[in-house]
């Protein structure tokens, strides 16, 4: 599987899955998540050194600096990039992912803070456009997957767009750095905001939906999303 991390794709056949190769590959890892938690961004070098291999050797595993964050960050979230969910209830599938996710992103808060930091050091260094961060969108796709059918195409977009605010590195940055909250306080503020967000975007569809059906002299009855174990007549 491929995965996205701050525009780049990571390859997962790419890694050393056995042999010496993949155990030096994991001994350098280990390393620089080590140098990671410290709250310092490990250069291939600086993990080189500490593993006692030759830089050659290192940049044959991690070609840059940012191949080796991208390395960090995909070994810190290796849990949530398996997240599904069986139930077909949007919201229901939201607090799901939120409780699964969030408390995992706030434990591995430096090494996406490292990412987070690589990727504006690679815009500023390129001076281009910023890199498409693409594993939020894939999550937040799935776990709103059953208002697809639900929602006009704009309002599902905007949705997903909204709920990004909150998914992320970026709002654990905001409420640590601004509110000084975390953990716990942290994680409930982003919670009710995405229910909220959710919650919003099915009632204002519905509201939509009857105010069209008023302007053609029809009103149909007023549908809404069938939550788990629940009969609609």
């Amino acid at each position: 599987m491929d995965m996205m991390i701050s525009g780049q794709v990571i390859a997962d056949d790419k890694r050393p899955v056995r042999g010496p190769r993949a155990r030096t590959y994991k001994v350098m890892l280990e390393t620089a998540v080590t140098i990671a938690n410290t709250g310092r961004i490990p250069s291939v070098s600086e993990v080189a050194e500490a593993c006692e291999v030759s830089r050659a050797t290192a940049y044959r595993y991690f070609p840059t600096q940012a191949s080796l964050v991208k390395a960090i960050v995909v070994e810190a979230l290796g849990p949530i990039l398996e997240w599904s969910s069986s139930s077909s209830d949007a919201l229901e599938r939201i607090e799901d992912l939120m409780e699964f996710a969030y408390p995992r992103m706030q434990a591995n808060e430096t090494q996406l803070r490292a990412s987070l930091a690589m990727a504006f050091h690679e815009v500023a260094k390129n001076k281009g456009a910023p890199p498409v961060r693409g594993l939020r969108r894939t999550l937040l796709q799935n776990a709103l997957e059953p208002l697809e059918v639900v929602l006009t195409k704009t309002e599902y977009e905007r949705l997903k767009q909204s709920l990004s605010l909150v998914f992320g590195i970026e709002s654990i940055v905001i409420l640590s750095d601004v509110w000084r909250l975390r953990g716990a306080k942290a994680a409930d503020i982003a919670m009710w905001t995405a229910k909220t967000l959710v919650n919003a975007a099915i009632q204002e569809s519905a509201a939509a939906k009857r105010h069209r059906s008023l302007k053609k002299g029809t009103m149909p009855k007023p549908s809404r999303v069938k939550r788990k174990g629940e009969r609609i007549s």
